[in-house]
């Protein structure tokens, strides 16, 4: 491959090679080519689609945005491709923000800008596009990244603007703004569209269900793979192949890199090398999640016993996660404080490590807020998190509206508590080194209450089991 970013250069049959803004190296085209490669070409029809089902609340999003900065013009960029390798991108994806105020999604184009141009009772919005290029223009046969002769075509300012229903125009007549305020780098904007994305609307509330439910059907050909991924000597690599599978044939991508960690690996929060065995008596725990075409992700954790059934260590410190996780799934209601949900999981979390004399302390006193703690050793992290187009979705909001905020209907959020001894902990006994166990769920907040999205994957030990017998015939 060659990538050729700088579109302005005229081709000419007798350049000499030159090097470009990433030093590549641009070959010249005989003149035969340049003579024959803008002609012949069929008329293309811009056939327009009808407008996506998210443009409607992607128009109600911006209409919020709008109210909360009257009289400021805001400037939200897609972003641009990041380089993987040399002349290689990794692929791209557009900011989330850009996506939410949008509704576009994995198909969103590169380098588009959004912005809000106050007026007297609001602002304009409009959305700046890269158009097509025309067979004469030197970009649509040179540039390797954006030219369409290499990666196919984008589509029309018009189609842009029908499906999307926004005004559009050409990406070269943007232009910053000194007073602009940009997502990315003024902090009141950053937090202003991280905030507006707490609650999600129906739209969204239905993409989290279909990325879990198609996440869910990713765990099930892990569960239906195991005979292979035991016997490959990178089991763990081959449960991120199975999983990858169903990520891009149903869904764009994963949300983040799946976790496969089996064996003591299980005990390292993020192990995201997956290069080691899948052996029988062992657990792995895998942490993955689809992400749609919409860009929203869902985000699940489930532990399994390799060989089918779990040993009575296993199984205790897998029903406590699960106790655990159930406590905060009961606790949670509308209007209580989103970190009373880590609170109330923790609790269960210090009485079982103290009855397992696993504390210098009692589970009161380690509970303490100010001098406890000391159950943490085995579960670093927090209980829960918000979900949504990033898998720790609304991160920039402030701590009041977060953490310390309460909890209201429309959020979508995990309940992941975990236990964790590692293989070289001589606080514990010898039988629980190298156990790792988290179990993680995806939660929507009604009136009503709790709705745990992901009810349908195996939770329990007994379901584990049977899961897995079931695979096996």
């Amino acid at each position: 491959m060659t990538s050729t970013r700088d579109t302005t250069e005229k081709a000419q049959a007798d350049d000499e090679t030159q090097t470009d803004s990433n030093t590549n190296r641009r070959q010249p085209f005989p003149q035969g080519f340049l003579d024959t490669i803008s002609t012949g070409w069929a008329d293309r029809p811009d056939t327009l689609p009808a407008p996506r089902a998210q443009a409607p609340f992607a128009a109600k999003r911006r209409a919020k945005l709008s109210a909360a900065f009257p009289g400021q013009r805001l400037v939200i960029p897609a972003g641009s491709f990041k380089q993987r390798s040399n002349d290689t991108d990794y692929p791209f994806r557009a900011h989330s923000a850009f996506a939410h105020l949008t509704g576009w999604g994995a198909d969103a184009v590169a380098d588009s800008v959004l912005v809000f141009d106050p007026t007297d009772d609001g602002h304009d919005v409009s959305l700046f596009v890269r158009d097509r290029a025309t067979r004469e223009a030197e970009e649509f046969y040179r540039d390797a990244t954006i030219g369409e002769f290499w990666v196919g075509p984008r589509p029309s300012l018009a189609a842009v603007s029908t499906d999307l229903g926004l005004r559009t125009d050409h990406l070269e007549n943007f232009a910053s703004g000194d007073e602009d305020l940009v997502v990315g780098v003024h902090e009141a904007l950053t937090r202003a569209v991280s905030e507006l994305r707490l609650e999600k609307d129906e739209y969204e509330v239905g993409q989290m269900q279909l990325a879990v439910d198609t996440t869910a059907k990713g765990f099930d050909d892990i569960v239906r793979d195991l005979p292979r991924i035991i016997d490959h000597p990178r089991g763990e690599r081959v449960v991120e192949g199975v999983f990858h599978l169903r990520a891009r044939s149903d869904g764009n991508w994963e949300g983040y890199d799946t976790i496969a960690a089996s064996g003591p690996h299980a005990c390292y929060l993020h192990w995201t090398r997956n290069d080691g065995a899948v052996l029988p008596g062992d657990l792995i725990l895998i942490d993955a999640g689809v992400e749609l075409d919409s860009l929203y992700t869902a985000d699940i954790t489930r532990t399994l016993p390799v060989s089918g059934t779990f040993t009575p260590i296993q199984r205790k410190i897998y029903e406590t996660v699960r106790e655990a996780a159930d406590a905060a799934f009961a606790a949670a209601r509308p209007g209580m404080k989103f970190l009373d949900l880590h609170n109330t999981a923790m609790r269960v979390i210090a009485e079982r490590t103290a009855e397992w004399g696993l504390l210098p302390v009692t589970a009161e006193e380690a509970l303490d807020a100010d001098k406890g703690g000391h159950q943490r050793r085995y579960m670093v992290h927090g209980t829960s998190h918000h979900l949504g187009l990033d898998v720790h979705d609304c991160a920039q909001a402030r701590r009041e509206m977060y953490y310390e905020g309460e909890v209201t209907p429309g959020m979508v959020f995990t309940i992941e508590p975990g236990l964790y001894f590692q293989i070289d902990d001589e606080t514990v006994p010898q039988e629980y080194r190298g156990i790792g166990v988290r179990i993680e769920d995806d939660i929507l907040m009604t009136e009503d209450g709790p709705v745990n999205l992901s009810a349908n994957i195996p939770r329990t030990a007994d379901e584990v089991e049977a899961w897995i017998a079931q695979s096996r015939g």
